[in-house]
């Protein structure tokens, strides 16, 4: 595509699905140049969008004094949450975007080229992409975004549960209650509202994807039961949630800098946020994984059949192999050495097992741990307020030999 082609091609070609192609905001990046119709120019979107929330911060706390230690319990250059937020998760999120474009691009195609849609079912098939990306590029969902992370993601969550109760270079205690500094107008009303505006509308993405796959499966889709992926043909789905890493890995750097405060400057201990941390990890997983299981059923289905009709069939070549080869009904100049009538017995076989092996859905124990491994890494560092780095490399040498 030319950077002169439409908006509504780019926008809605089934053939080239993409979650992220879409919306009032990818059109407003791609006429100030921040983005072009393959979401490239990823530098020039985070300087710009980092900064613009991040920056004025600096100045503004360094205006009222507010950046280094003193009479504040958490000065702006000491907010590990803030500067996580916009340096780190702000960028994760929107790399995000490139990656899950660029993995997740051609799935709609496998579904046509695999010929895993029936013909009869094109039509009900082209009317969920349609509905996909009308959804993706719906104006009235992003305002919608807009007014959830006025009305409620600052006025209320990050007021009443996310603000660390002290005085801090956002907000003061005063006679008439907390103040918001200059530096805290502009987290409450410009900063925090992109960040959470991008975190919820990768939220909308995600359901999106999740009501999309479930339009798909209630297709009767063309499985084998013997296709080797072990999925009846819907393995190439697996790799579609390794997509999501940098997401997680945002969400599990937000949860860091919420901690590393609360740690620092509160003084809780890592260990009495454990209920917290399994319960992220719990959460994302089900997030990136749930969307997946809607094809469990069909799988289920396909599993149970292709036990009872391969079973039948391989009772039946068994039955004639047995009464060939071994109560005389074999050509007296047929030799069994060589006979393509063992080769058969043992393709058989090899089927038979794989159908057995069948998953209801394209999860491993190593994508759960991949996926796990991906939301804790930016905890780790966290264990450094447990022990000292010294003896926490003493134990892990100790470990390791």
């Amino acid at each position: 595509m030319s950077e002169h082609t439409p908006h509504h091609e780019v926008l809605r070609d089934p053939a080239d699905f993409s979650l992220v192609l879409g919306g009032p905001l990818f059109q407003a990046l791609r006429r100030a140049h921040l983005s072009d119709n393959e979401l490239h120019l990823v530098g020039q979107r985070i300087g710009v969008i980092a900064l613009f929330c991040w920056l004025p911060l600096l100045v503004l706390s360094a205006l009222q004094g507010n950046l280094l230690q003193g009479r504040l319990a958490v000065p702006f250059l000491y907010d590990f949450e803030a500067h996580g937020r916009f340096l780190v998760v702000v960028p994760l999120l929107i790399i995000a975007e490139l990656i899950v474009h660029q993995r997740m691009r051609v799935l709609v195609k496998q579904f046509v080229e695999r010929k895993l849609i029936p013909a009869g079912a094109m039509e009900r098939f082209n009317a969920a992409i349609d509905s996909a990306l009308r959804l993706r590029n719906s104006t009235a969902a992003e305002v919608l975004l807009l007014a959830v992370v006025y009305g409620v993601g600052v006025q209320l969550i990050w007021r009443q549960y996310t603000a660390l109760d002290a005085n801090t270079w956002y907000s003061t205690a005063s006679a008439d209650g907390s103040q918001l500094t200059l530096a805290g107008i502009w987290l409450g009303y410009v900063s925090l509202p992109v960040f959470q505006f991008l975190l919820l509308r990768w939220y909308f993405r995600l359901f999106i994807w999740m009501r999309f796959l479930w339009q798909v499966s209630r297709i009767e889709l063309v499985l084998s039961p013997i296709h080797p992926d072990r999925l009846g043909g819907l393995g190439f789905l697996a790799g579609t949630t390794f997509a999501f890493m940098p997401l997680l890995l945002a969400h599990g750097a937000l949860l860091a800098g919420n901690l590393a405060n609360r740690i620092l400057y509160l003084g809780a201990p890592l260990l009495s946020f454990k209920y917290e941390i399994i319960a992220l990890v719990i959460v994302l997983l089900a997030v990136v994984l749930v969307p997946l299981l809607v094809f469990a059923p069909r799988l289920a289905e396909v599993k149970r059949t292709g036990l009872l009709e391969y079973g039948a069939l391989a009772q039946r070549y068994a039955q004639e192999f047995d009464s060939k080869w071994l109560r005389g009904g074999a050509p007296a100049n047929e030799l069994l050495l060589g006979s393509p009538d063992i080769q058969s017995l043992s393709d058989l076989n090899n089927s038979l097992q794989i159908i057995a092996g069948m998953r209801v859905a394209p999860i491993t124990r190593d994508t759960l741990i991949r996926l796990a491994a991906a939301i804790v890494a930016p905890l780790i560092p966290l264990v450094l307020t447990m022990m000292p780095l010294e003896e926490l490399i003493s134990r892990l040498v100790k470990i390791l030999f």
